[in-house]
């Protein structure tokens, strides 16, 4: 379930009643949510804390647990909306009654159309006497969402997060959805899922926030993305509580990546890390499949295989309506039928991706794949080809970033320590160094943090560089101290196609 809507109109306070958490009317921090956030509540038969709504009572299952993806609502942060909405079931819309339909809220809506889940609206903080929700139906009318009350599919709940009203109604409405919507795990199956948050821990090292759409993911396990991989060292529920296993739909943080895995990315489980080291190589080679055809022009060389023209020209209709503008699809070949070797050969010599659709793959094929590290994926679903297309175009579109190492320098001193700031004193021991330039901390061999170089200086007098020998001190900034004997590695990182 993911929860989605415009700046301030309640997400955050509304999901802190449903895990049942104070109501103070101001935000955890006093910040506006500027992540995605993940957990998992366990419906019991009553919430007692909550006043009855004003709907005829259902039947809360008791055991049911329901999985919330708190987005951010700010327009900032669309992109990391649309990310929530991709790993979702269903979409919870939450909308002010007082303020109604507003930028965010309409982006939103389009978040949800384009990925077609079940749709759920809020009508939240109901408890203000300016409330209207008959006036924020009708605004939803015109941005194409029909309602129940005018003879819609999209069922509607008034809930308070200050007073509790609707939160039964509001869960109830979840259950039946999933019910309805058939949404079951497939728990016998390979685990996988989705990383929906990740970042550089000081301490800890790569960690990322993650949901599991299908099998069970245990610890020491090996798992891998399409730009990294590792093995599963630790694992904290949504309340930080280390756990060993993972089941489908619950978020979890995962320590144990190599590098920090992208948000949005798929991840699997591996038999052993051969295994996943093969499948890191394959994906990488999706670089080497594209061609620069003029300044700021890609194109992605495709090849599509399916069980009947039906399919193939329904395919070919929606990757032709997939934004083009940074990167151009190019079919090279379009057919009915299994994928063969020739296919792979063509493959090869057109530096091509195989999409296949509800196909077999003979056996040759598979083998030449293997050898010439071609890369083959096959669906069910034509959305899902579609959306690994659109994921394929925005990944080769991004700018890759690009580190460049510039010199090092060896600590001698440390002259004063504040907060997340430090004066400290050194001798370049290799290359040149820069003012402004990001720095590593290196002890004993071993990466241990990173922050930046905020000033330099030499003889107590700014300056801009410095060269190997001379003695130099720097302001730091980052979260881990520098010691005296520790290398400074000094590099910058360049934004590249």
């Amino acid at each position: 379930m993911v929860v989605l809507g415009h700046i301030d109109h309640g997400k955050t306070t509304l999901l802190n009643a449903i895990r049942q958490i104070e109501f103070t009317g101001k935000k955890p921090g006093g910040v506006i949510t500027q992540d995605i956030r993940a957990f998992q509540i366990e419906v019991a038969e009553a919430l007692p804390h909550l006043p009855p709504s004003s709907a005829p009572p259902r039947s809360v299952k008791a055991g049911k647990k329901i999985t919330f993806i708190d987005t951010p609502g700010h327009e900032a942060f669309s992109a990391m909306r649309s990310r929530g909405a991709k790993v979702a079931d269903i979409a919870l819309l939450v909308i002010d009654s007082c303020e109604g339909v507003k930028e965010q809220t309409k982006e939103a809506i389009l978040d949800i159309k384009k990925v077609g889940i079940p749709l759920l609206i809020a009508l939240n903080k109901i408890d203000k006497p300016e409330a209207n929700p008959e006036k924020v139906k009708r605004e939803l009318r015109v941005e194409g969402i029909l309602v129940e009350e005018f003879g819609g599919k999209v069922p509607t709940v008034k809930t308070s997060a200050k007073t509790g009203e609707g939160i039964n109604e509001l869960l109830e409405l979840i259950l039946l959805i999933a019910e309805i919507e058939k949404l079951v795990a497939i728990v016998s199956k390979p685990a996988k899922g989705i990383i929906i948050e990740s970042f550089l821990d000081s301490k800890r090292g790569p960690t990322a926030t993650l949901i599991l759409t299908e099998g069970i993911l245990n610890s020491g396990e090996i798992i891998g993305t399409s730009s990294t991989l590792g093995k599963v060292k630790h694992l904290e529920d949504s309340q930080g509580k280390k756990i060993e296993k993972v089941e489908p739909s619950q978020p979890v943080t995962l320590i144990g990546f190599e590098k920090v895995p992208k948000v949005g990315e798929t991840f699997q489980v591996f038999s052993d890390l051969e295994s996943a080291q093969k499948h890191l190589q394959l994906e990488k080679k999706i670089e080497s499949q594209v061609l620069e055809i003029q300044p700021g022009k890609i194109v992605l060389n495709l090849i599509l295989k399916a069980d009947v023209l039906g399919s193939l020209e329904a395919i070919e209709k929606v990757l032709g309506e997939l934004p083009q503008d940074k990167v151009i699809l190019r079919i090279l070949a379009s057919q009915v039928g299994e994928i063969n070797e020739n296919d792979v050969e063509l493959a090869k010599s057109g530096k091509a991706i195989i999409l296949g659709f509800r196909v077999k793959m003979s056996p040759i094929a598979k083998i030449l794949s293997q050898r010439e590290r071609i890369k083959i994926m096959n669906f069910e679903v034509i959305y899902d080809l579609v959306e690994t297309v659109r994921n394929l175009i925005e990944k080769i579109g991004e700018p890759a970033i690009i580190r460049r190492d510039l010199g090092k320098i060896k600590v001698l001193k440390d002259f004063w320590f504040e907060k997340n700031r430090q004066i400290v004193g050194g001798r370049i021991i290799e290359g040149e160094i820069k003012k402004g330039t990001l720095i590593e901390i290196q002890r004993s061999g071993e990466v241990i943090a990173r922050g930046k170089m905020v000033n330099l200086q030499k003889n107590k007098k700014d300056i801009e560089r410095a060269i190997k020998g001379e003695e130099v001190g720097i302001l730091y900034e980052g979260d881990k101290k520098i010691e005296v004997g520790d290398t400074l590695i000094i590099y910058q990182e360049e934004r590249k196609k």
